[in-house]
């Protein structure tokens, strides 16, 4: 399944729901999808990933640079609703000290005010 990135805005908080494999190709993909979805006026990015399967490095790395960019301008940017191995994978990569996740979407919503 190739990889798929939906977003809703929730206030000044865009929700993006990606699905699929976040492999090498998929991670440029996006990185792209989320800058341009991103405006000037969101105070927070949600990142729902309960529909990934796999994310390879240059994903997590994707990730990280979308992550960068909001925190530069003082915006919030969490990830919500990974499934235990895509957890795993942001654990060992140390992400889970960097960036905030959420077990659920409610979750994250509630606490950016979305």
């Amino acid at each position: 399944m190739a990889m798929e990135v939906r977003t809703e805005r929730r206030n000044a908080t865009l929700v993006a729901e990606v699905e699929g494999r976040i492999d090498g190709i998929a991670a440029s993909e996006l990185e792209d999808a989320m800058k341009s979805a991103i405006s000037d006026e969101d105070t927070a990015v949600i990142v729902d990933l309960e529909g990934v399967s796999y994310i390879s490095s240059a994903g997590l790395r994707a990730i990280l640079l979308v992550a960068k960019d909001l925190w530069k301008r003082d915006a919030k940017f969490s990830l919500c609703s990974l499934a235990k191995p895509i957890h795993e994978v942001f654990d060992i990569a140390g992400f889970h000290k960097i960036i905030k996740i959420h077990d659920t979407k409610a979750e994250a919503l509630t606490e950016t005010g979305g």
